[in-house]
């Protein structure tokens, strides 16, 4: 419990003013519909940041400059989420460019071009640009990034395929999804395409790979033995559990829920189980892996803990994987209700 108490009194506090400065500087942005929706992505997605900053607990002491990177990068994937999702716009080739920004995010050899080129709304003041920058800034002074900087951008490149093929037309998302699927299904035998799919909707794997990167003894062998951990199990029952929560939401709303094409509840909860159970082996071969099945258990405990559980009569499944991770994951259980009762997450 000490990295749950570390992070509740020095990384939250530290997101919350990150988050704050660029609160500050959405008021700078002239286009109305652009500024709404990254003021929205900040207001109602902050969990996220705040989930994904505990990585700057992942190298034992607490590194400030990590919080920086990962909020501005989860910011982007915020923002763009929304632009791709809820502004009126389906296009694909709009999406792409749009993304352009978090690749330019992590390859500072990347030319920067204009973002809304093809989008049909402009002129944020700088607002993307700028954590764009963050970014950059940061990753340069990492000590070992050359080793980390291939399977940065290859997940990276997973994460923006997925944005551009979701979002696009409802009757073009699954025929897309399939079809890039069997192009990666060789990697990755035993997945079905909506659990791949999930798998790279994730940041984790990138945080922690950047997590990583602070360490100037950072060996190869590392590298790989966390991007396997992580990719695809630990992102994938992140990215699962996001949508098992939202089953009835996105039913009512009409949007892609990954978990409605498991043929039943059952298999659902046994799928998510076994992610689970993959995601608890594989991090427990990691270097510094208390705090990686700290991080597997702390999915549960936010996910699990959300009032949708009880709405929608999941907590069956919800005490199967809280057996299955033990009692210190309940206990982060009731720690993530109380945050939640008091507004902290």
């Amino acid at each position: 419990m000490a990295i749950i108490s570390r992070f509740v009194t020095m990384v939250l506090p530290d997101v919350d003013r990150e988050l704050a400065q660029w609160q500050a500087r959405i008021r700078g942005c002239p286009q109305t519909e652009l500024a709404r929706q990254a003021a929205s992505s900040i207001r109602l997605k902050r969990f996220h940041a705040q989930g994904g900053s505990v990585f700057a607990l992942a190298a034992g002491g607490y590194r400030r400059d990590l919080v920086r990177l990962i909020v501005a990068l989860q910011s982007i994937s915020d923002y763009l989420d929304n632009l791709c999702d809820r502004a009126g716009c389906q296009d694909r080739h709009a999406f792409r460019m749009l993304h352009e920004a978090f690749l330019c995010a992590i390859d500072d050899q990347r030319s920067v071009p204009d973002f809304y080129e093809r989008y049909p709304f402009a002129g944020d003041g700088g607002y993307l640009r700028s954590l764009v920058e963050v970014c950059r800034g940061v990753t340069a002074n990492l000590p070992a990034y050359r080793l980390v900087r291939e399977d940065v951008l290859r997940l990276a490149g997973l994460y923006c395929d997925l944005q551009v093929y979701k979002h696009t037309e409802l009757w073009a998302r699954e025929p897309l999804l399939t079809s890039w699927f069997n192009r990666h299904r060789g990697r990755h035998p035993g997945l079905d395409w909506w659990e791949f799919a999930a798998a790279t909707g994730s940041t984790l794997g990138i945080f922690g790979l950047l997590a990583a990167a602070m360490r100037p003894e950072l060996e190869r062998r590392e590298v790989d033995a966390l991007v396997q951990a992580y990719f695809p199990y630990v992102c994938g029952l992140h990215i699962l559990l996001d949508y098992f929560i939202d089953q009835e939401e996105d039913r009512l709303g009409g949007d892609l829920n990954f978990c409605s094409y498991y043929r039943d509840p059952e298999r659902c909860g046994r799928r998510l189980q076994h992610f689970l159970a993959e995601s608890m082996e594989r991090v427990s071969k990691l270097e510094r892996p208390v705090f990686h099945r700290t991080v597997v258990k702390g999915l549960l405990a936010l996910y699990l803990s959300d009032p949708k559980v009880r709405r929608q009569g999941l907590e069956p499944v919800s005490e199967m994987l809280f057996s299955y991770a033990g009692t210190d994951a309940r206990l982060m259980h009731r720690v993530c209700r109380g945050m939640r009762r008091i507004g902290l997450i």
